[in-house]
């Protein structure tokens, strides 16, 4: 069957489809039903199922005659080590520290937070806990101690589990200290930790609360416990930077069905097979796909400690991709700008031999068209960009390659996945005809392995998500639907802006700017206008050795987004900057450079596009110590 075969298999009967796709998951008890409806608009998966993530992940393998099948593959540039570990050898390792933890009074239910690097530890520490039921929840590395505390607050866990330290390229960030900050500040005291040391940077442990890794490492193996369907597998924190942040819950069957179904539905991978996405686990993308889809496909997954850029060189990624043997391979457009921006013309890549590649996918933030044309050229591969959020767990909108390749599309995600009926809506809720701009909503119920509900947080879950369009989840981006159904995720909500009347998305101006062969990277923000509300303004990276004078650079922009969108734009400025202040995960923060803007914009009566105002955006903006791409 083909796309349409597969999306209409699924309109028609939902609940069959995901039964059917339920039949690939070893249960200890088969749910009686698919679908369990809640009322309020809340809904369940599988509820009644007894099934263990563990067992799906890593077990089975090994019974199903997969244990000297290379598990998973941890490379890591900045400390010169390769490390592979077969399913039998993670059974064994997974095994043991569950039955540290579990000695130490871990039981289902208990929350654990992770506080790890790059290591396959923390993988390890993922699947033990899941393995005797209790809730992990992934906290990024080396985030500050209050938002670990925030953290810790919020989900109360009984233990957490941290490194000494994690590895970057010019730098060693001790962990421990942080950590020990966030307790401190924190309302609620874990009842230990433990500590994996890092020979880069061994940490002090306090006796009796702090327990060496090895110490848990080493305990009697247990097997795994059976939950319910609906038990929350996880806690994943989105990674806002402004606010309390919302903790996502992921239910442990539908977690496991829809993964799994992605693997080759999506990603065209079949068991056994090296995938790679090149995250972190602190992430959502770390989450499903480098630790919990691969593994419950049977896939080999890579744990990877360094950057795209710098560790030794642009050439990192096809290192690894050829080195491995890599068949699928997952990044942030981010990471593309960045390895773009430092080798434009590919030489890294023709030092690989990349013929085992074959497919790359972007996810994280709009992949503008010049970045996938670039990658397709230079890969001579499909280069696929398809949007989902940490709330969905997995792809609303693809190109599902295991299925068929559908034509690409510059620009789009591509089209809705079984389970996702997306409307695109006005303010009133009403759907909008096909190529309107307006709000990206999910008709409800939301597939297998979405969220729920947020952690000890319903009615927030219910006023954040369902509240604005009746039967509808918001997704909070705004876009079109073509004639084919084709998606276009063009902003935020908030970041579609009103000049003088006309919606414009700001994602469509930043396509334009990305298209001038000397920008690296962009982004559009809306400044407050007193004339016209809020006018445009482009802020603008780069390629390296693009040695041109910034102002001939902006002035073609300009010329560039009036000719491809018009005068309504009202594009007249912009700023070159070496960097765009960015969240740890890579994200823009754009909502820092409207208020620097705004700000400076109001302080002086001149218009937006004053050199001096323009300046004072510049420094303020070089001043922050965000890292770059």
């Amino acid at each position: 069957m083909g796309y349409k075969e597969v999306y209409a298999s699924w309109q028609d009967d939902p609940e069959a489809f995901w039964m059917q796709a339920a039949e690939a998951i070893d249960w200890v008890k088969p749910p009686s039903k698919a679908l369990f409806e809640k009322g309020g608009g809340l809904y369940e998966w599988f509820s009644d199922g007894m099934v263990n993530t563990c067992w799906n992940a890593v077990d089975r393998h090994v019974e199903g005659g997969r244990a000297e099948q290379v598990a998973i593959i941890y490379d890591s540039p900045v400390t010169g080590q390769q490390q592979k570990i077969t399913y039998a050898e993670l059974q064994t390792r997974v095994a043991a520290f569950a039955g540290g933890l579990a000695a130490r009074g871990i039981e289902k239910g208990d929350r654990v937070i992770i506080y790890m690097p790059m290591v396959p530890e923390a993988l390890i520490a993922m699947l033990a806990v899941v393995r005797i039921g209790a809730i992990h929840s992934v906290v990024f590395g080396g985030f500050a101690a209050n938002e670990l505390a925030v953290r810790i607050d919020d989900a109360e866990p009984k233990a957490i589990i941290a490194a000494s330290a994690g590895l970057e390229p010019n730098r060693i960030v001790p962990y421990k200290p942080l950590l020990d900050g966030a307790i401190e500040i924190a309302r609620h005291k874990p009842a230990f930790t433990v500590i994996l040391q890092r020979d880069e940077k061994p940490a002090d442990l306090k006796p009796g609360y702090d327990h060496d890794w090895a110490e848990l490492a080493g305990a009697d193996p247990v097997g795994c416990l059976p939950v319910e369907g609906n038990h929350p597998a996880y806690i994943l924190y989105t990674s806002g930077t402004t606010g309390q942040p919302k903790g996502v819950i992921r239910h442990t069957a539908g977690h496991l069905v829809a993964l799994n179904w992605t693997m080759k539905n999506i990603y065209n991978v079949d068991p056994g097979e090296v995938f790679w996405a090149a995250s972190d686990v602190g992430w959502v993308v770390g989450h499903s796909y480098i630790c919990y889809g691969p593994l419950f496909h049977g896939n080999t997954t890579i744990v990877f400690e360094g950057k795209p850029v710098g560790t030794p060189d642009a050439g990192t990624f096809w290192r690894v991709i050829s080195e491995h043997d890599v068949k699928s391979f997952f990044t942030a457009p981010t990471a593309f700008r960045a390895v773009k921006r430092e080798d434009p013309t590919g030489e890294f890549i023709k030092k690989y031999d990349l013929s085992g590649l074959r497919a790359v996918f972007l996810a994280g933030e709009r992949a503008d068209p010049d970045t996938i044309m670039w990658a397709q050229t230079q890969l001579k591969v499909p280069v696929i960009d398809h949007w989902w959020q940490t709330e969905t767990g997995y792809a609303i909108a693809a190109n599902p390659l295991g299925i068929e390749l559908l034509p690409v599309k510059l620009g789009s995600p591509s089209v809705p996945m079984p389970g996702y009926q997306v409307d695109i809506l006005d303010e009133g809720g009403h759907p909008v005809a096909p190529g309107t701009l307006g709000a990206i909503a999910i008709k409800l119920p939301l597939p297998p392995g979405t969220l729920p509900t947020l952690w000890n947080a319903e009615e927030r879950f219910k006023k954040s998500y369902l509240a604005s369009f009746p039967g509808y989840y918001e997704t909070g981006d705004a876009g079109i639907k073509d004639e084919d159904g084709y998606l276009y995720i063009m902003a935020r909500t908030d970041d579609v802006i009103n000049v003088a009347g006309h919606r414009l998305s700001t994602g469509a101006i930043e396509e334009v700017l990305a298209s001038h062969p000397d920008v690296a990277e962009c982004a559009v923000i809306g400044v407050s206008d007193a004339l016209k509300g809020q006018l445009p303004l482009g802020f603008l990276c780069l390629n390296a050795g693009a040695d041109r004078d910034s102002k001939e650079v902006v002035a073609e922009c300009v010329k560039l987004v009036r000719d491809k969108i018009g005068p309504v734009a009202a594009f007249k400025a912009a700023v070159v900057v070496d960097r765009l202040p960015k969240t740890r995960s890579g994200k823009i923060l754009r909502g820092t450079m409207v208020s620097i803007a705004d700000g400076k914009a109001f302080k002086m009566p001149a218009t937006i596009d004053d050199p001096a105002i323009l300046d004072e955006i510049r420094e303020a903006l070089e001043s922050l110590g965000y890292a770059g791409a």
